[in-house]
């Protein structure tokens, strides 16, 4: 049974990766509101273009939301709202609710230590551009959506790896890592539709949790999808455990 300890270091650790998730897929522009960041970037991703709750705020919950929506507006955004399992604000989700907003995509934030693999061969890297051009093939990602992957990845001030892995002269698998501290995040893990159920994934996810703990870190994390079960499956073989979850509340 977990300790009175085990929980306080799991929501030290929640608080840790939050922060750092924020900062390894950062927004072009941010409004620091009481305690709430609004992050705006044309629309590209959820994660980059909603509101995520830093800590309890001062003010009444409503006035703030009606602030965001404002924001959102004038951006010509839906307002979103990123809700934790571990919200600071206890009575949000349910102020949210009642205003008519709706949840969408809950996702799972999972940990490991990444010490498990650190004898792992680590991928082959590439040029940050390079790499977003075999993403965009592997991913199908529509042309238009590049300018602004691109101007988030150039945003990101830590130390990072843009890693592929080939099967003869293709580009099978790709993502990318980014250590800040003794953390350190997996993210835009992609496999060629041909080359699935190759383990071709697991083996890249481990040569990037071995490329983190070479540069310091000693916790992993990523973000899945609560539905999708195949990638799910994948790290639940490679160690990965539940941390906390999330989901977006959003409007029409």
């Amino acid at each position: 049974m977990p300790t009175h300890a085990d929980a306080t270091a799991t929501s030290a650790l929640t608080q840790r990766v939050e922060q750092a998730s924020l900062n390894a897929w950062p927004a072009l522009h941010q409004v620091l509101h009481d305690g709430w960041v609004l992050r705006f970037s044309h629309g590209f991703t959820r994660r980059a273009n909603s509101v995520t709750v830093l800590q309890a705020g001062t003010r009444g919950i409503d006035s703030r939301i009606a602030f965001c929506e404002q924001q959102y507006r004038r951006a010509n955004l839906r307002t979103l709202f990123r809700i934790t399992s571990n919200c600071a604000e206890a009575q949000l989700e349910a102020q949210l609710l009642a205003r008519g907003y709706t949840g969408e995509d809950p996702t799972h934030v999972l940990s490991i230590d990444v010490t498990r693999h650190t004898h792992a061969p680590i991928p082959r890297a590439l040029a940050r551009d390079e790499w977003l051009n075999a993403y965009d093939h592997l991913s199908g990602s529509p042309a238009h959506a590049q300018q602004l992957h691109s101007l988030l990845l150039k945003a990101i001030r830590f130390d990072c790896l843009f890693a592929v892995l080939d099967v003869g002269n293709d580009i099978a698998a790709c993502g990318f890592a980014v250590v800040e501290a003794d953390l350190v995040g997996i993210f835009d893990v992609v496999t060629a539709p041909a080359r699935r159920k190759q383990g071709l994934g697991e083996q890249l996810v481990s040569g990037l949790l071995a490329w983190g703990a070479h540069h310091g870190a000693n916790t992993g994390y990523l973000q899945v999808m609560q539905d999708n079960a195949p990638a799910l499956r994948l790290y639940h073989r490679l160690g990965f455990t539940p941390l906390h979850t999330y989901k977006y509340l959003c409007t029409t």
